[in-house]
């Protein structure tokens, strides 16, 4: 599976992820709910662009290699 793919996949993934936790919001609202946001939710769209980034530089520098080796 190539970066780019795998890139994708956790896009859409944090996605479903976001459209699913919208939903149990509007049934799961106490305190444990927004600690539960904060503590593993929060910080997860920075953490994920920043694991795409590395990824697609991960892309290039395959790319690179590849054509190199040519």
């Amino acid at each position: 599976m190539s970066t780019r793919v795998s890139a994708s996949n956790l896009a859409q993934a944090a996605k479903s992820l976001n459209v699913a936790w919208e939903n149990t919001k509007t049934y799961w609202r106490d305190g444990k709910s927004a600690e539960f946001e904060r503590e593993y939710l929060e910080e997860l769209p920075s953490l994920i662009a920043q694991a795409i980034n590395v990824m697609e530089e991960m892309d290039a520098l395959c790319r690179k290699v590849r054509n190199d080796c040519e």
